[in-house]
């Protein structure tokens, strides 16, 4: 048993440490060719990341990575491509914090009916593809893309302008608006208060966001319904062989809406982390973390712990960009080329592994078939 799991594990883990190995390899070569100095920039890298305000940093953008990556989790695991988890959150938030604002209850209720607007938001736009895919055959990467199109430079663009609260919004203005600002009950507090306890004074003004607890919990929810319930076996069997499945008694075209609005709704909640920051919805959201989910997704390989994982070593990245530029080790583009080697290096690997197991699992089954009685 124990050399069973030892085996699992060495498959879970190989993938994503080769990824990152050639990752940092191929990076390397890149600040090398540049005329900069590897280890100068990665020890910058590291000795940032060391800091306590800088792990708050981190934490702060791994939370909204997480709850992507598990949203687009989902719907690989039905193997489904849900790209429009980008359009689903900016459309959430700017919903959830718009009637944020306009309502007045006491804090848990409050900050409730934000949550469940920014999830229903998601779970109706999202569930959108999905009826669209099983009702007309439409493929939910294309309806997803245009989806977003139309979330963000659409729906967002106009709504954003009718709910300001106050100024507007001018080509090249530097004025920061946004919808009616949330009253202090609709808000998760920081949780600096509980790290203070096992750390030191938290300085430079930094707040440990609230929502990394709501980031857990999404987590926790997620591996229990995949892999703790009926409607998760249903799920996963569908997505590894949905002709099985469907000779299983399982219906295909009810479980592509459901994972498609199961998927939305978590994305929905992708953009509260701002929120509950600033307290409203800006005039220029922090954009991009719908598409860095799928990175995040594919390197954790759909399991809520190494989502985590990849969610932190995406922030990780995110963060140390601006060190670099500040101490001039390597150009900050050194991280957005680090984020592609590992996304690349990733499927590769993956597809290695996944050779290199099936290879093993024959061999041990033929051995095994040889030493039986005939």
């Amino acid at each position: 048993m124990n050399v069973a799991l030892g085996r699992r594990i060495m498959w879970a883990t190989a993938a994503p440490l080769a990824a990152l190995l050639f990752a940092v390899a191929m990076s390397s070569i890149v600040l090398v060719i540049s005329g900069s100095d590897p280890l100068a920039a990665y020890g910058d890298m590291i000795a940032h990341a060391r800091k306590l305000e800088t792990m708050i940093d981190i934490l702060n953008r791994a939370t909204p990575l997480y709850i992507a990556g598990v949203a687009v989790a989902i719907a690989f695991r039905m193997n489904l491509f849900n790209i429009g988890v980008e359009g689903q959150y900016l459309l959430a938030a700017l919903v959830a914090a718009h009637v944020g604002g306009l309502i007045s209850l006491p804090a848990a209720l409050h900050v409730a009916v934000i949550l469940l607007v920014a999830m229903s938001v998601g779970a109706a736009y999202s569930g959108l593809a999905g009826v669209l895919k099983v009702t007309r055959g439409i493929n939910e990467v294309i309806s997803t893309i245009m989806l977003n199109a139309i979330a963000i430079s659409g729906l967002g663009a106009w709504l954003v302008r009718e709910w300001q609260a106050s100024g507007s919004i001018e080509p090249g203005s530097a004025t920061r608006v946004g919808t009616t600002p949330i009253d202090e009950s609709g808000l998760i507090g920081d949780l600096n208060g509980v790290l203070e306890v096992f750390t030191r004074d938290i300085k430079q003004g930094k707040s440990l966001t609230g929502v990394l607890v709501l980031a857990l919990l999404v987590g926790v929810g997620y591996h229990v319904l995949v892999n703790r319930t009926r409607f998760g076996f249903d799920l996963r069997a569908s997505g590894i062989n949905p002709f099985a499945a469907r000779a299983g008694g399982v219906p295909p075209k009810r479980m592509i809406v459901t994972a498609m609005v199961l998927s939305g709704a978590v994305a929905g909640l992708v953009g509260v982390a701002e929120v509950m920051n600033v307290g409203f919805f800006p005039s220029n959201p922090i954009r991009g973390l719908g598409f860095i989910g799928i990175a995040v997704a594919l390197l954790g390989r759909n399991n809520p712990l190494g989502i985590g994982v990849a969610a932190l070593i995406f922030a990780f990245l995110d963060v140390s960009s601006g060190v670099l530029q500040f101490t001039g080790a390597a150009s900050r583009e050194i991280v957005v080329i680090m984020q592609g080697v590992i996304i690349l290096a990733a499927v590769v690997a993956y597809e290695v592994t996944r050779r290199a197991r099936e290879r093993e699992e024959a061999r041990s089954a033929a051995a095994a078939l040889a030493g039986s009685p005939a």
